[in-house]
């Protein structure tokens, strides 16, 4: 049976895992302000790259880039990216478990991944997918340069047609306490928001409706499109680092929260039975004593 020097040590042991979890708390809670900042001023940079795009592809034609066209899937990138550290509560199992739920459905196509963060690195390890390529310590200094290698190697390799799509699967980041699983497709650039516009445009001439204002573009469209395409699959590599990084931070917040007031509360506990240990020692020497002096008489 534990004695009263046992609980003294098992406490102080808890208090002191209490502390680092109420350390890792704090920075956690410093980065996250930081990265929360970062995302929310590129969101809506993303948005509007997005809104120009559509304009231009709505007038100019959709298909006048090689970033825009579409081939049946056969070859696939996922692209994965998960946290280079552990401590975050269920974000990295989360992740990973969607990533695998999402290769399981690309069964009959050649799907290669690349990696993003350490705790994928290792997961992928012990897993029979195709790793092409691996990035790790990238969040120590996230920049858009960084970001920039990573989507210009991904738009080469669809321009050349090695590959026929590319997916995001990353998370995003909603509050400091929920954050979102999300697969997105990165290549070929999304045409929906094109598409809708240009439908709009067709039922407005339809309807004897004045149509939507054209431009002169200078330089011409092609030219635009070269500039404006690359650079709009960089911005959402960059956007979907920073949703990543910030989802990191605010669920190790969440975890090394829950695990400091987990940590009160087994020192509660523990001191409640040191105490009931230590009282029923005092009783048992008291009942000896008198014991003792009845025995006296």
């Amino acid at each position: 049976m534990a004695n009263v020097r046992d609980f003294r040590t098992r406490i102080r042991s808890v208090r002191s895992t209490q502390q680092i979890t109420r350390a890792m708390y704090l920075v956690s809670a410093a980065k996250m302000r930081r990265a929360q900042d970062r995302i929310i001023t590129a969101r809506p940079y993303a948005r509007k790259m997005l809104e120009v795009l559509s304009s231009l592809a709505a007038r100019a034609g959709a298909d006048r880039h090689p970033l825009l066209a579409r081939r049946p899937e056969e070859r696939v990138i996922v692209v994965v990216i998960s946290a280079d550290k552990g401590l975050c509560g269920s974000f990295n199992t989360n992740i990973l478990n969607r990533a695998r739920a999402f290769l399981d459905e690309q069964r009959g196509k050649q799907v290669q991944v690349d990696i993003v963060g350490r705790k994928a690195r290792d997961w992928f390890k012990r897993r029979a997918a195709t790793v092409r390529r691996t990035e790790v310590d990238l969040f120590r200094d996230l920049t858009p340069a960084r970001a920039g290698a990573i989507a210009a190697e991904l738009a080469e390799r669809f321009t050349a047609a090695e590959c026929d799509a590319v997916y995001l699967v990353y998370n995003e980041f909603k509050s400091v306490i929920q954050q979102r699983v999300t697969v997105e497709p990165l290549l070929p650039i999304p045409r929906g928001v094109f598409e809708a516009e240009a439908a709009a445009a067709r039922r407005a001439e339809t309807q004897e409706a004045p149509p939507p204002e054209d431009y002169i573009y200078e330089p011409d469209d092609a030219t635009l499109f070269n500039a404006l395409l690359p650079w709009h699959v960089t911005t959402q590599v960059f956007r979907a680092l920073l949703e990543s990084a910030a989802a990191e931070q605010g669920a190790r917040m969440t975890a090394m929260d829950n695990a400091t007031r987990n940590a009160a509360d087994m020192i509660d506990s523990l001191t409640l039975q040191m105490n009931k240990i230590r009282q029923a020692s005092i009783t048992k020497e008291i009942l000896e004593v008198v014991s003792g002096a009845e025995a006296l008489k």
